[in-house]
């Protein structure tokens, strides 16, 4: 029909009609262009419902972790393929409000019983499009294709970040801290569960309320729902937990990892710090008497230690802020790790926040290698020393030394990479920075790293070679000044 009034526009006679045709073209052409698309969103649709069809979970086991301020859930499934043709990947869903909190997603392949299980890795993507009410699907690829009526074990760890919610959201000193977790009874998937159940395990035994499906019971620190028997995809029953924690509800905004190598045998390391209280906020005025005197009940929610595990050998270990050094630290260490106990100049409660900086020094030979193509490489460990904190902007820099070329990272999950330059003594073109950032870091990701860069031996001689220079100058201009001081007396006497 378009072809057709293409051919029939040069033999209207009546500009009018000609500019009609043309409008009724356009709309045909936009009409067709939608119709296709259509056409292939449907398609997509139909194939991804047929592919959902052809699995089920024969049974579901779901352990909630709420006994800090990280979410930790570890999800067991046995899934089936009931379906015609082989499988080759299984998806997990989540609803919006969790994917904004998602930190941490990995899946592994379970394969044999009890004490002779191993553990097979599995690759975890984003996959579109959404479903419904905007869930969002993330792919496990599974090492071959499930056979038609073969069944597969998967076990998976997500984790939250700031996921608990304060309420109240103020509490006057003495008060301990409650929150709120919100999540759905019943396993958000694509598929047919078969069988489930849903354990949440709380820090305490003080739980103020939580919502009932039956079957619901608690015992003792946990809450069990279910079993829940065949529930059809997409199922979904929400529920509240009020529960007690008083866990350090420590976030770090903002960490910089100054790494500087220097090829004469020393990694000098720097880590500028904003630590926050993420917790419910406190009322009223703080009574530092109150709060030594009665430490087992007087701020309860707030925390004033914190450990940090820095690698084994440090050295030169110092930890200040904008005021000063900072002598309430301790260090122990011995020959598989180091830790440094540190306490801020007051005790954090919701809402406050200390800055402070940790510097040390390692041993090169530790850290820096060189690969059998003649690479060398730092391998160091990405994310935050400081133990059960969340990071929610971690940004690391490695300055490498100067003369070096070609640097790449290679870190174990995505990152934001970029370049950059900076100057220390003695440089004359300037080092080159490697920076790595990343946004919503938990200590899981608490994973080696590499920095691979080439490096020319001959730029090693640039430093000593300024200071020889710099020496014969400065020994050059006394011989000079001394022969002159030297004629000038001469010159008086005579």
């Amino acid at each position: 029909l378009s072809f057709v009034w293409l051919g029939l526009l040069p033999f209207l006679p009546i500009q009018g009609l000609r500019e009609s045709a043309m409008a009724t073209q356009s709309r045909l052409g936009n009409a067709i262009a939608f119709s296709l698309l259509v056409s292939l969103l449907i398609l997509a649709l139909s194939t991804f419902v047929a592919s959902n069809q052809d699995l089920q979970i024969a049974s579901a086991e779901r352990r909630i972790d709420l006994s800090s301020h990280i979410v930790k859930v570890f999800l067991t499934l046995k899934v089936e393929n009931t379906g015609t043709t082989p499988a080759s990947e299984v998806l997990l869903a989540f609803p919006p409000t969790q994917v904004d909190h998602l930190a941490l997603l990995k899946a592994a392949l379970v394969a044999g019983r009890k004490k002779k299980r191993t553990y097979t890795s599995l690759d975890v993507k984003s996959k579109l499009p959404d479903g419904p009410n905007g869930t969002k699907y993330f792919s496990i690829t599974l090492l071959h294709p499930l056979i038609v009526g073969e069944a597969v074990t998967l076990e998976v760890l997500y984790i939250l970040t700031h996921s608990l919610e304060p309420f109240p959201l103020e509490i006057s000193q003495s008060e301990s801290q409650l929150v709120y977790y919100r999540d759905t009874a019943i396993i958000l998937s694509p598929y047919h569960i078969k069988q489930q159940t849903t354990f949440i395990r709380t820090p305490t035994t003080k739980v103020e309320s939580f919502t009932n499906v039956e079957p619901t019971s608690r015992t003792g620190l946990e809450l069990k729902y279910g079993p829940y028997t065949d529930q059809p995809p997409h199922s979904f029953s929400p529920i509240i937990v009020h529960f007690e924690n008083n866990k350090p509800f420590a976030v770090v905004e903002e960490l910089v990892r100054e790494v500087e190598i220097s090829h004469w045998g020393s990694i000098q390391v720097r880590e500028h710090y904003k630590l926050a209280h993420a917790g419910a906020r406190l009322k009223g005025v703080f009574s530092r008497v109150d709060y030594q005197s009665r430490l087992s009940v007087s701020g309860a929610a707030s925390f004033k230690q914190l450990l940090a595990r820095l690698p084994p050998r440090v050295h030169s270990v110092y930890y200040r802020d904008e005021i000063g050094n900072i002598s309430s630290s301790h260090l122990r260490m011995d020959s598989r790790k180091s830790e440094l106990e540190i306490e801020p100049r007051y005790p954090l409660f919701g809402g406050w926040k200390a800055t402070f900086v940790i510097g040390y020094a390692l041993p090169l030979e530790d850290f820096l290698y060189e690969s059998s193509d003649g690479h060398r490489y730092l391998n160091f460990t990405f994310g935050c020393p400081i133990a059960d904190t969340v990071v929610d902007k971690l940004i690391i820099k490695v300055a490498l030394p100067e003369g070096s070329r070609n640097p790449t990272g290679v870190v174990p999950f995505p990152v934001e990479q970029h370049l950059e330059t900076t100057y220390s003594y003695l440089d004359v073109i300037g080092r080159t920075v490697m920076v790595l950032e990343k946004s919503n870091v938990v200590p899981e990701q608490n994973s080696p790293f590499q920095v691979y860069y080439d490096f020319n031996p001959a730029f090693m001689l640039v430093e000593p070679l300024i200071l020889v220079t710099v020496f014969f100058l400065f020994f050059l201009a006394c011989i000079t000044y001394l022969h002159a001081d030297l004629s000038i007396q001469k010159y008086k006497s005579s």
